[in-house]
């Protein structure tokens, strides 16, 4: 297949997802500048109900049109299992997708992230700003200086009307857990209405938010459907990418090529054009262009399980999912997007510590008033609820690797779930403090027995099998191409400028990006460090660090607690 001419631009952007579609939008706005966008996935078309109905969220994960179906190697701590790990092959990415919660994390995670060297820039204080300017918190007072209030994604409040949601918080209230009125503001720990990716009954992906709303921009071209399969280099300068599309190859020239493919798709291309562990890409017989070992490692990830009730009332959404009922609940959808449809049903949660070692929340919890997986399959009683609970700061780590030269052959995905004692530890504490908070008075009127795990499940040994049987990824992969200083032999990506170390001209945006995990979902964090690194890579003025003081709960080291 011979390569045509795919033209020239200042800007070539790979991956049209949540971290592609801001950049789109930031480096687009200067009329002299050009962008070209390549997503390997379809449109997000306006019509697309999967896309665009926020219950429909179960739809899309695992099909191809949707979804690049990604699944681990067989977990050894989980029964040798295969874990499927949805991620968005659509303009918008993951934020197309997914459960559409909007969680910064805690302002420790980035004290966590500002603490590395030649980080200082990446913490709270420095982050805050970039939260604010990408927001439009619409159930948040325009004098809270914790919120943004005029940016572009905009931010609406779970209702959490049902009855269930408000025994729910009491009950993790007489379980010895806080309220607290904002988990995205001035306190993260403890339980609340959750933020929503969702604006009038419809998904706002990062797609409508950014990417759509500029599309007009005669400097700005998105390519769907244009699979990039790999970098092209003069030395160590990145001058451009190859991509196919119907069936064609071409040849893009880039005065920078900015990889926002996620943390599978930005590694796995590394290595396919020779940037990544010199040793391994040798044994495929692939040039090294760059030698970083770093490249695909430091995967990490949040697993979660969902423990489930029966409920002796009849207030929970489980008639919904009756498959009679589904049309009448979409024809509502479509008439004035109202009705069950129009919510992703992630309306509260909370976070909690598991014990008293960790300074910052450990767990998060998602209450939902139904008993359903992610991929659809219902609990078999009449009415029920659940919680997602998991770990949020695992010390396991795995890796992403090639293992074939050609770009359309899934890389190596390992975890190593529930691989060290910290992590079993906290999982069986995540299950005792999740029956702690169910099991109180203020859910009794409703509690008609646990469904998930059930009584059987009782000791450590029994909850961590149940678990290793059970558990499913959050979706939140992250941290393989990690920021650091050249110092850390192990560091891909300049912190100060978005750039692969060893490299001109090539740079990465996106999860992969991150150092650690934040304790909770991570598609907020994500479109922060977009907006932050459109500054960077344009050189313009970074917003001013914030001196907002954040809560730490009285056990927390370093800086003197900030309030309570």
């Amino acid at each position: 297949m011979s390569s045509r001419d795919g033209g020239k631009y200042d800007y070539v952007i790979v991956g049209g997802g949540s971290a592609g579609s801001v950049l789109a939008n930031r480096l687009s706005a200067d009329p002299a500048t050009s962008v070209l966008v390549l997503e390997a996935g379809r449109s997000d078309y306006p019509w697309d109900l999967f896309i665009q109905m926020p219950a429909a969220l179960t739809f899309p994960s695992g099909n191809p049109l949707y979804d690049w179906r990604y699944e681990s190697e067989p977990e050894p701590r989980m029964h040798n299992r295969r874990i499927a790990h949805a991620r968005g092959k659509v303009l918008g990415g993951s934020s197309s997708i997914n459960g559409m919660i909007f969680q910064r994390g805690n302002p420790l995670d980035y004290e966590r992230w500002g603490q590395n060297p030649g980080m200082e820039d990446w913490d709270w204080a420095h982050c805050l700003p970039y939260f604010r300017r990408m927001e439009n918190s619409l159930d948040t007072g325009a004098d809270d200086p914790y919120r943004g209030h005029s940016g572009p994604l905009q931010l609406e409040r779970g209702p959490a009307t049902n009855p269930l949601f408000g025994a729910f918080f009491e009950s993790a209230q007489q379980a010895g857990y806080d309220l607290t009125p904002d988990v995205n503001g001035f306190k993260q720990e403890g339980f609340a209405p959750f933020d929503r990716n969702i604006r009038h009954g419809r998904r706002l992906s990062a797609s409508r938010a950014y990417l759509r709303p500029v599309m007009h921009r005669a400097n700005l071209t998105v390519l769907t459907r244009a699979m990039v399969e790999r970098i092209n280099f003069d030395g160590t300068t990145a001058t451009g990418v190859d991509y196919t599309r119907n069936r064609r190859r071409y040849t893009v020239t880039a005065g920078e090529v900015i990889l926002a493919g996620g943390a599978i798709n930005t590694p796995q291309l590394l290595q396919l054009s020779g940037v990544g562990d010199a040793k391994h890409l040798a044994g495929l017989g692939i040039p090294s262009v760059v030698d970083l070992p770093g490249v695909g490692a430091n995967l990490q990830d949040h697993l979660e399980v969902y423990v489930q009730y029966e409920s002796t009332q009849a207030v929970s959404l489980q008639p919904s999912l009756s498959k009679k009922r589904m049309p009448w609940i979409g024809l509502r959808w479509l008439l004035n997007r109202s009705g069950p449809a129009a919510s992703n049903h992630f309306e509260g949660g909370g976070f909690a510590r598991s014990n008293n070692e960790v300074e910052w929340p450990n767990l998060m919890f998602h209450f939902l008033p139904v008993a359903v997986r992610y991929d659809g399959q219902v609990a078999d009683v009449a009415h029920g609820y659940q919680v997602h609970v998991g770990p949020m700061f695992s010390d396991t780590r795995g890796h992403v690797r090639i293992t074939s030269t050609d770009p359309r052959k899934h890389p190596e995905l390992v975890f190593n779930y529930l691989s060290t004692d910290q992590d079993r530890r906290e999982w069986v504490e995540a299950i005792r403090v999740a029956r702690a908070i169910l099991g109180q008075p203020a859910l009794a009127p409703f509690n008609a027995g646990e469904i998930s795990p059930g009584a059987a499940v009782e000791t450590d040994e029994e909850i961590l099998d149940w678990v290793a049987r059970e558990a499913e990824t959050a979706l939140h992969p992250s941290c393989t191409a990690k920021m650091g200083p050249t110092s850390d032999p192990m560091a891909v990506t300049d912190p100060a400028s978005m750039r692969v170390h060893g490299t001109r001209g090539l740079r990465v945006v996106d999860a992969s990006a991150m150092p650690y995990v934040t304790n909770g979902n991570i598609y907020a964090p994500v479109m922060m460090l977009a907006e932050k690194a459109a500054d960077l890579i344009l050189g313009t003025a970074p917003l001013a660090p914030s001196d907002l003081p954040f809560y730490r709960h009285s056990n927390s080291r370093g800086r003197a607690k900030a309030g309570s």
